[in-house]
């Protein structure tokens, strides 16, 4: 079977939108530009004239920084857009903005905002290339990618790998890319948290559901913990935090139930003695930095393969 060499979409608003062979292409040119960022001098003029601006309606540390490190190694310019001192704070709508910096010579748009569907309805109304950055409740596809990416970095072919995606279901949109990506691999993903965190209808995405983590730690290969997100919460879903801690959080204790060469991922940024223990965040079981590390590589191949770049990496 031929790979295909090039995403034939000028956007990227979910891995629910890309195909399997999509999926392994930005991987497999993830790997390509790991390797640039690796040289003494990390830099290709690949995009060498391009103009990308990210345009952040939520605060981020690592997302914007990873973008912004992205299209510099590429070669590409790239202009933050301050959404407090913009516009915006005067009125202007999504779409008038996305107009005016597109008439600006804009060839991507990269995208974070608290409303779901906000990347998708850009992408409607610009003809430049839309990138999500993250959208409500919905995706976060390039967390999903370089999850993903570290994952086979770890272990290899996924198909049959037992993944965990623990904590605030419901509030994720790192989880739902997670979902969308790992299904698609072959991977045996079960979702854990407190009845009130896991949505309704969740396991028509492919996923289990499972309320006991204790139980599914034992034959687990990966454990995704996510971020308890108080500020997406209209209600608190959990009695306390020392008891979500006590029945979701990792800590020493649980993890001897664990195989020995499980793997602990977190999107960041941790709430430590919530999710996990510092002991567990800073010992030899989690790869958080390597996701870190990976985001700069996943998102400079979607950066490449976007805007016309084409592989021919096996």
């Amino acid at each position: 079977m031929n790979k295909v060499k090039s995403i034939n979409k000028k956007d990227l608003l979910g891995l629910k939108d890309l195909s399997l062979s999509e999926i392994k292409l930005i991987l497999r040119t993830a790997r390509s530009m790991k390797e640039v960022a690796a040289r003494p001098i990390p830099k290709v003029p690949t995009l060498l004239g391009k103009h990308i601006i990210t345009l952040f309606y939520e605060p981020s540390t690592r997302t914007r920084t990873s973008f912004n490190m992205a299209a510099k190694i590429l070669s590409a310019n790239i202009t933050n857009v301050a959404i407090s001192s913009s516009s915006v704070v005067k009125g202007e709508n999504l779409i008038d903005t996305i107009r005016n910096l597109e008439v600006m010579g804009v060839d991507a748009i990269i995208i974070r905002h608290p409303m779901a569907g906000a990347p998708l309805l850009a992408s409607k109304n610009s003809k430049s290339s839309i990138i999500n950055a993250g959208d409500g409740f919905n995706e976060h596809p390039t967390q999903g990618l370089l999850d993903i990416f570290t994952m086979q970095e770890k272990k290899g072919n996924l198909r049959g790998k037992k993944v965990l995606i623990v904590g605030d279901i419901s509030h994720s949109r790192v989880a739902r890319s997670n979902i969308w990506g790992l299904t698609q691999l072959g991977a045996k993903v079960v979702v854990v948290g407190p009845p009130t965190m896991i949505p309704k209808g969740i396991e028509k995405m492919g996923v289990s559901v499972s309320y006991d983590l204790d139980k599914e730690i034992e034959d687990a290969d990966f454990i995704n913990m996510l971020r308890i997100q108080k500020e997406r919460q209209g209600k608190s879903l959990f009695p306390s935090i020392e008891e979500y801690a006590k029945l979701y959080g990792l800590n020493s204790e649980r993890m001897k139930k664990a195989k020995p060469d499980i793997v602990v991922m977190h999107p960041g940024p941790i709430n430590r003695g919530v999710e996990m223990t510092s002991e567990i965040a800073d010992g030899p079981y989690n790869v958080i930095l390597d996701q870190v590390t990976n985001g700069v590589a996943v998102r400079a191949a979607l950066l490449f393969l976007l805007l016309g770049g084409k592989s021919s990496q096996d």
